[in-house]
């Protein structure tokens, strides 16, 4: 029986319009309320996703910026992973060398050093991938982050990397040249200590090799006494990879990446159909076929 249920959010937990359903809401409470443990497993921030999340009323662990950051119940830090000054040296040579736009992720905000080119690499991305972006909408959302001063834009960098009172935990890297990224991931991955994912086809994300849904997920399920084995994760990107591959019952989303699928031991429906719901229901009923790991 599935005993701690872990879901990522963007392309999993949230509609493409960025909301989670009823069916889905509906579940995941049936689901807490029947003794089974809940977590949010997300490459966000806690302050962005829990930003979304607490409109729901859902009160659960967060695994944040793909495990660099871990929250409980309460929503109090039980575990940093940030990257030492070295790491973010290293890092920010190979995506400035590459000329690769980057974000940088803290404890305290989202960093930028040029909304606008945070837009018009998001709007092409989307373009490339075959949708019709809405452009002012984009531009809305992107100008609302700025105003809830989750995302600030700043001239330099190095004024955030100095701070003592404040931690990097991710670096966030998008380009609409394959070529780039493919180059950048090779260097990057030669780099001790780093852990190097993605979130779509036109980003990297990069976090301390501590610092995996997978390695923060088993801990928490050592914490809660729960096997792994009795765990299920969901997830439909690179950066789920690395917790799918450790539970019992692995489930990739109808929209997941080829790559997620085939280590998958479940697909259930899209992020726009219940797919969620739809495996949890099953999860609940004892309808999901037995493991194969």
């Amino acid at each position: 029986m599935v005993k701690l249920i872990a879901i990522d959010m963007d392309g999993t937990l949230l509609t493409p319009e960025h909301e989670i359903t009823p069916r889905t809401i509906l579940a995941i409470n049936k689901a807490i309320e029947q003794g089974v443990h809940v977590v949010i497993a997300t490459g966000r921030a806690y302050y962005e996703a829990h930003a979304i999340v607490r409109e729901y009323r859902l009160q659960i662990p967060y695994i944040c910026l793909n495990g660099a950051q871990v929250r409980d119940e309460q929503h109090e830090v039980v575990a940093d992973h940030p990257l030492p000054r070295n790491l973010i040296t290293e890092v920010s040579e190979v995506l400035k060398a590459e000329d690769i736009f980057y974000q940088v992720y803290t404890d305290r905000a989202i960093y930028t050093t040029s909304i606008e080119r945070d837009i018009d690499i998001f709007i092409e991305l989307a373009r490339q991938s075959g949708g019709t972006p809405d452009v002012d909408k984009i531009r809305r959302l992107m100008r609302e982050r700025l105003a809830k001063t989750s995302l600030q834009e700043v001239r330099d960098y190095r004024d955030v990397y100095e701070r003592e009172d404040e931690n990097v935990l991710k670096f966030l890297a998008a380009s609409t040249s394959r070529a780039k990224l493919v180059r950048a991931k090779n260097y990057l991955n030669e780099i001790d200590d780093i852990a190097v994912s993605a979130s779509s086809p036109g980003n990297i994300e990069l976090t301390h090799a501590e610092a995996q849904k997978g390695i923060a997920l088993e801990k928490l399920a050592e914490s809660l006494d729960v096997d792994l084995k009795d765990t299920m994760a969901i997830g439909d990107n690179l950066n789920d990879i690395s917790m799918l591959k450790r539970v019992g019952t692995a489930v990739a989303m109808g929209n997941a990446t080829s790559e997620v699928k085939a280590i998958a031991d479940v697909v259930t429906g899209t992020n726009s159909d219940d797919g969620v719901a739809e495996v949890i229901e099953k999860a609940l009923n004892n309808e999901l076929e037995p493991s194969s790991k």
